[in-house]
């Protein structure tokens, strides 16, 4: 399936070179850049097998304890370069707590990693917090991002899809599960054509395929497939394969070897599903093609609700077309016309309210916002990417770069084929599928991806700082069973994953990209983990996972481009679970920076402003969570020096020096005898002496970023 032919030979049948065959090779060579795709670029590195290099040898001094360490201390001797040393066990601890969970360490679970002296202490952590719920809360963030999750569908009046949740929940269950990436892959772009073993995993199947039924919608009629189709192929393209397909949209890809029959060759899987329809401003609030989820009988009399609504949607459009052919006639003021318009638009009006009874009707099942196939057919190749200007058809199949194997035409006749092309992508032959993931995880632990453009392996992306180790990571994925958390583990036990950060400028001035890996690379925490932070150290979170929005019912929606949805709503639940729309970025966990819910977001951009500040300083949220642990703290610490310590322990991981608790008590008492002005409750004057200094803890740096 991924056989590597050339597409240019530079011999006659003869096999001596000719003319036309070296004229040919030359101009390629001088010009490949301008070039079609389809002669150019299929020897670029991200499109070969992956490469078999052996393990570097342990070096004398025996520095390396794994064979990524081995990888790494190779292009360390190879640029003259030397890493710092090891991170002690509290900024170890905070660092693995962080990138596992997205939450800090407990004060007793920093105790126990102390305490432990054995040789596997961290290998225990690494487990325990892989077995943690609060994983797969945080890595399924991860994956939201790439995806480009929202709980609204992103048209012109950005309408509200209650059940997208449900695919929310499902991926980060999956991450829990340690589902194989493989089965990931293949649940969510062809779920609903998968086997199941029993009716949970044929509802979950369906709920996978949420991940096409995310992609963007619109304008203001709702029925734009053909800009759906395309979103899907290019956040399909950037997540599971790292390429810009939608480059090949209207021409041949100008960097990479796609060609424009790529991109309609895979459109044509997409052209033969049905998205579910969230609705939009000229549907009434009308929804359909979700997928019922429930008993058969909660299923059947959602269906049958579907299809009343369905005929009388076709009765309303009839009337629409008859109003149509009146409007001319009843210029001339002709009563008769004058009143049949009337009874049309009556009927209309009754209609809606009709439509709106029925959808009230509450058949007992769910629905997910899903994919099912439809009619199957191939695409052609639209000019300039116009969809009105239609040249070939071409038939379902794979990149030509990689192999290009066609659907089988029995079941390209009856079926989209969304299963197959799953099939093709997981293969564990595809050189692009396991190291896209394999260097996304790398990304989430050293700040930075071996492949710096994690959405791009192109000929325009960043090369691997590391080539050989990405392969070797990527076929111990493979060969692990695709076992998301055996990769975790892999990295995490290594010894280069355990190094300090520096500010050693010889080692900064070596190495300030942390390209080659002598350090570990300082990390701002993401809005996610900022919010979830305060919520911890407060004693204010809600541990239960999130479930549906509440959204105004289907039958009072009645929003517009001019007037969209718009809302947010509060929960102390972990931020993977508020709402998130694509019209309006929410309030809060975009202050620092939080995805783009718009385009698949590969790295998070990064940015340090005064609005961050001030939010530290004044937002309600940040006061709510000082109060809060500002109770706590008179709870559990009987005066200013066992508070200041508990602090420092919730919110840095570490005990208090003498100069912070010199600071502290003199900040408090300095507060305390401020807010004596103007109260007299000794109690509530403590409290908030201490909400205040928290406050400040909480807006320093060393709250905000990760060692």
């Amino acid at each position: 399936m991924f056989n590597k032919t050339p597409f240019i030979s530079a011999t006659s049948v003869s096999g001596k070179p000719s003319r036309v065959a070296l004229w040919t090779a030359l101009l390629i060579a001088l010009f490949a850049s301008t070039l079609p795709s389809s002669y150019a670029g299929s020897e670029h590195w991200a499109y070969q097998p992956l490469s078999k290099t052996s393990t570097p040898s342990q070096d004398q001094d025996s520095w390396a304890v794994t064979a990524i360490d081995r990888f790494v201390a190779a292009q360390w001797k190879a640029h003259q370069l030397k890493p710092v040393g090891d991170a002690d066990k509290r900024t170890l601890l905070r660092r693995a707590s962080y990138d596992l969970t997205g939450l800090p360490p407990t004060p007793d679970e920093i105790q126990a990693f102390l305490a432990d002296n054995s040789p596997d202490a961290f290998s225990k952590i690494v487990d325990r917090l892989l077995a943690s719920s609060a994983y797969g809360e945080r890595w399924g963030r991860h994956w939201l991002d790439v995806v480009r999750y929202a709980d609204t569908a992103g048209c012109a009046s950005d309408y509200p899809v209650p059940s997208a949740y449900l695919y929310r929940n499902y991926i980060i269950k999956a991450f829990n599960d340690d589902k194989p990436y493989d089965q990931l892959i293949r649940e969510q772009i062809a779920g609903d054509l998968l086997p199941a073993e029993n009716e949970n995993d044929h509802v979950e199947n369906i709920i996978a395929t949420g991940y096409l039924a995310e992609s963007l919608r619109f304008g203001v009629g709702g029925k734009e497939e053909h800009l759906t189709i395309e979103d899907t192929i290019d956040n399909l393209g950037k997540t599971f394969l790292g390429l810009t397909i939608s480059c090949a949209r209207c021409h041949d890809h100008k960097h990479d070897a796609i060609t424009a029959a790529d991109y309609y060759a895979l459109y044509g899987f997409f052209k033969s599903t049905v998205y579910a329809f969230p609705g939009s401003e000229n549907s009434k609030g009308v929804t359909s093609d979700f997928t019922p989820i429930g008993t058969p009988a909660e299923v059947a009399a959602y269906n049958k609700t579907q299809s009343e609504i369905g005929a009388m949607e076709k009765e309303r459009a009839l009337l629409k077309k008859q109003e149509r052919k009146l409007a001319a006639q009843v210029a001339g003021g002709d009563p008769k016309i004058i009143a049949e318009k009337k009874n049309l638009q009556k009927r209309q009006r009754e209609i809606t309210k009709e439509v709106k009874a029925i959808m009230s009707r509450n058949s007992g099942a769910k629905v997910a916002y899903a994919v099912y196939d439809g009619k199957a057919s191939d695409a052609r190749i639209q000019e300039q990417g116009e969809r009105f200007k239609k040249r070939d058809m071409v038939p379902r199949r794979f990149l030509e770069v990689l192999g290009g194997a066609k659907l089988p035409k029995e079941v390209g006749a009856k079926s989209s084929g969304r299963d197959y092309l799953a099939k093709w992508i997981a293969d564990p032959e595809n050189p692009l599928t396991a190291r896209v993931m394999v260097n996304r995880i790398w990304q989430h632990h050293f700040g930075q991806g071996i492949v710096t453009t994690p959405n791009d392996f192109g000929k325009y992306g960043e090369d691997p700082t590391h080539p050989a180790l990405l392969d070797h990571l990527a076929q111990r994925f493979i060969d692990s069973g695709w076992s998301i958390k055996s990769l975790h583990k892999d990295i995490m036990l290594s010894r280069v994953y355990q190094l300090a950060s520096s500010d050693d400028p010889g080692v900064i001035g070596s190495d300030p990209e942390n390209s080659w890996l002598t350090h570990f690379k300082r990390r701002r925490l993401s809005s996610e983990e900022i919010v979830d932070s305060m919520l911890v150290v407060s004693n204010s979170l809600d541990p239960t996972q999130g479930q549906a929005h509440p959204f105004p019912p289907r039958d009072k929606k009645t929003f517009s481009q001019h007037h969209p949805f718009v809302d947010a709503y509060d929960s102390n639940q972990r931020a993977v679970y508020w709402m998130r729309q694509r019209l309006k970025k929410h309030p809060i966990l975009s202050i620092f920076d939080a995805a783009d819910t718009k385009q698949s977001t590969g790295e998070r951009a990064l940015s340090t402003t005064a609005i961050q500040s001030l939010f530290m300083m004044n937002a309600p949220f940040v006061h709510d969570q000082s109060s809060a642990l500002g109770a706590r703290l008179m709870l559990e610490g009987k005066d200013d020096q066992q508070r200041i310590k508990l602090t420092h322990e919730l919110l840095f991981s570490r005990p208090a020096n003498s100069d912070d608790l010199e600071l502290g008590t003199h900040f408090l008492q300095k507060n305390r005898e401020a807010l004596a002005k103007t109260a007299s409750d000794k109690n509530k004057i403590a409290q908030e002496a201490l909400a205040s200094y928290v406050r400040a803890l909480m807006g320093s740096n060393e709250f905000l970023y990760l060692e």
